[in-house]
């Protein structure tokens, strides 16, 4: 089975940028490869990553890579920042048409502007296919997303430090393929100290 695992950003897209410097584009990208390397050890599944090195890649093009590799997940990995800097700890992200709560909606907003970073136009979505067997595969798609998103959150718990409300959902463009379970995994928040320190260290990762 494929993993895609997408580090987010990436090129002239830098994302979140700490107050020391530090740019999300290049924390995500360091976890995605540790990640990448851990999963490939244990021998059991296929990691591959959206992008190899740092370059800007559209959302749909992020999507259209775990299609085209079969996925049978799709894990997308942001790091943002906050105006309020005591928040701190990871949270999960699944697709909903109407987001959890505002600061979910804040976040997917931003992350759903990336391409506009870049320079490109936003496009809207047109895959709107009413037949029944598609709509039967995207609610199977989004129940296996909901299952791995309380699996994820379950065993960070003895990985990493949560957000007090880990478990969140929007409507981000990159987790709206139809076909493969898709969460998105904010490792945590570089305008928290805490959050910087661990995700700067090579040891957290």
């Amino acid at each position: 089975p494929v993993v895609v695992i997408d580090p987010g950003h990436g090129g002239i897209d830098i994302g979140a940028t700490s107050k020391h410097g530090e740019q999300e584009k290049n924390i995500v990208f360091e976890f995605a490869r540790a990640l990448q390397a851990k999963i490939t050890a244990e021998g059991r599944l296929q990691a591959i990553l959206t992008r190899n090195e740092d370059i800007f890649l559209p959302l749909n093009e992020r999507v259209k890579r775990a299609r085209d590799n079969n996925a049978s997940l799709f894990l997308s990995i942001h790091a943002d920042t906050l105006a309020e800097p005591h928040v701190e700890g990871a949270t999960i992200y699944t697709l909903s048409s109407k987001a959890s709560d505002l600061e979910a909606a804040h976040i997917a907003e931003k992350e759903n502007l990336a391409d506009q970073s870049a320079g490109l136009e936003r496009k809207e979505d047109t895959e709107d296919v009413s037949d029944i067997l598609f709509d039967l595969t995207r609610r199977e798609t989004h129940n296996y997303s909901r299952d791995f998103s309380k699996i994820l959150i379950s065993k960070w718990k003895d990985a990493g430090s949560l957000n007090k409300n880990p478990s969140r959902s929007a409507g981000f463009v990159v987790l709206k393929a139809y076909d493969v379970p898709s969460v998105l995994l904010e490792l945590g928040y570089l305008s928290s100290e805490k959050d910087l320190s661990r995700l700067t260290s090579s040891q957290w990762r």
